[in-house]
This record gives C-alpha cells, sequence and structure tokens, in this order.
C-alpha cells in the first residue's frame, strides 16, 4: 500500500523533530549541563583546533567564510558580533568589511587566548575584541549590532530557540544574521561519501591529533542531528527574522543561513 503525500510529510517532521530532540553531549558520562561540557571540550582541544579544522574540510572552512566577508562588505557594517567565535577565525576575516568594532564572543577562554594572540598578530587589537560570554545570554543591549555572525556555534547552543532570540535582540532593526553551519547532504553518492566520513573518519583523525578523544566523535554526532536546511529556515521565522535564505555550500556538506530582523 502507497503512503499519501500527507502521510510522508507527517513522518518527515516527525522525523525532524526526533533528532531535534536528540540531545547530543561531548562527554557521555559527565553530569554537567550541554553548555558546560561543550565548555570544557573546546578549552581542551583550542591548541589544535585550527589545524585539524583545515585538515577535517580540506580547507574549504576558508572559502565559506569569505563568502560571508563577502556578503556583509555590501552592507557595510560599523558594528558586528561574531557568535561562537573560537580562535577568531570569522571575526579576523570580517575586519575586511570595514567595521569600526568587532567583537568576538565565545564560551571558552581557552579558544579565547588562541584567538588573541592571533588578532594581536594581525594588528588588529583596536578593532576586534574578544569576550568570554554565553550566546543564551548576551551582555549587550537591544539593537547594538548592524550583523551577527556564528560560523559553526548554533548546534552547540544549549537552547537554540533562547540563543536564537537573544541575537534577534541584539541586531539593529534591518540588521542581518549569518550563520554558517554543517548539514547533510541529500544527493547520492555524496550523501553515503559524507556519512562514512563523518562517522568513521573524521572522529579518528580527531582522536589522533587531538587530545581529547570525545571532541570530534561529538562534532559529527551533533552536525548529525541538527535541523539544517528549510528546517532550520522555520525556527528563524518562528523566531521573527524575515528574508531568509540558505544556500548549501560544496555539495551540501554546509550551509549559509541569511536572515533579517
Amino acid at each position: 500500500m502507497f503512503l499519501s503525500a500527507f502521510h510522508i510529510a507527517k513522518l518527515y517532521i516527525c522525523d525532524q523533530i526526533v533528532k531535534m530532540s536528540k540531545k547530543v553531549l561531548p562527554y557521555k558520562e559527565s553530569e554537567l549541563g550541554k553548555k558546560e561540557q561543550v565548555k570544557q571540550m573546546f578549552d581542551n582541544i583550542s591548541g589544535s583546533y585550527d589545524g585539524l579544522n583545515r585538515v577535517i574540510s580540506f580547507g574549504t572552512d576558508v572559502k565559506w567564510r569569505k563568502r560571508i566577508v563577502a556578503f556583509l562588505k555590501e552592507e557595510h557594517p560599523q558594528n558586528i558580533l561574531d557568535i561562537a567565535t573560537g580562535t577568531g577565525d570569522l571575526a579576523i576575516a570580517l575586519a575586511q568589511t570595514g567595521a569600526k568594532k568587532i567583537v568576538g564572543l565565545d564560551l571558552s577562554p581557552g579558544m579565547l587566548e588562541v584567538g588573541k594572540v592571533k588578532v594581536s598578530k594581525k594588528n588588529l587589537q583596536d578593532t576586534i575584541e574578544m569576550v568570554v560570554g554565553d550566546s543564551e545570554n548576551l551582555p549587550f543591549d537591544d539593537n547594538t549590532f548592524d550583523a551577527v555572525t556564528v560560523a559553526f556555534g548554533v548546534r552547540n547552543f544549549e537552547n537554540l530557540e533562547k540563543g536564537l532570540d537573544e541575537i534577534r535582540r541584539v541586531l539593529k532593526p534591518g540588521g542581518h544574521l549569518l550563520v554558517l553551519e554543517t548539514s547533510v547532504p541529500t544527493k547520492t553518492p555524496v550523501k553515503q561519501g559524507y556519512r562514512i566520513y563523518t562517522k568513521y573518519i573524521m572522529p579518528t583523525i580527531g582522536k589522533i591529533f587531538s587530545k581529547d578523544r570525545s571532541a570530534y566523535q561529538y562534532l559529527s554526532e551533533s552536525a548529525s542531528v541538527f535541523p539544517h536546511g528549510k528546517a532550520f529556515n522555520n525556527i528563524l521565522d518562528k523566531i521573527g527574522f524575515i528574508g531568509i535564505e540558505n544556500k548549501p555550500q560544496t555539495l551540501g556538506v554546509a550551509t549559509i543561513y541569511v536572515a533579517t530582523k
């Protein structure tokens, strides 16, 4: 018996709900909450994070960040907030937009310390400020920033909708949110190859070159359950963003989302 289009759609929605409700944690035996575990994980891998990122993504993450910069260059933002800035790769790249002030915010002091060194080497310390902060409780007034960016960070939010709502709060009316996040390809054979790479090869590389054996397993698992594509568009719409677009990158292994307050 064939399923109707309605039942197929219903099954798809249920599958997305199950995936979204599945809480993936870096350290499954830990009693800490997700936020604390993510902080601990990134502190642990901060020294090797940049090098491993280049290897694991084959350098394509650099190209994806350049596309975010190219978009914002045309908007001429004066104040930018880069959430989950990590070691500051995107914050540093965003200096090319001509923004007067860029704030890089992250939970992990370890990652930020690496980022501060990179900012200093680029002589950008007067433009870029690196601060410890919680994406779900941003220490900024309403309507502060012309643009907010998040690269590979929203899937680490403990409460995704709360974090996105905070972003909308600190954005100025008409300001842009740009999110770069991993996604799961849908076309054969890329889908199958991606699954093998992220489930087996990526965690193995992480285990070999990082002292934290759980970190890259978590990064792989969290990417597989994140509500990407239209599912994430729908969440942005629910929060109140407008002009929402998703732009798949490199055969769908990542997506850039653009939304406006």
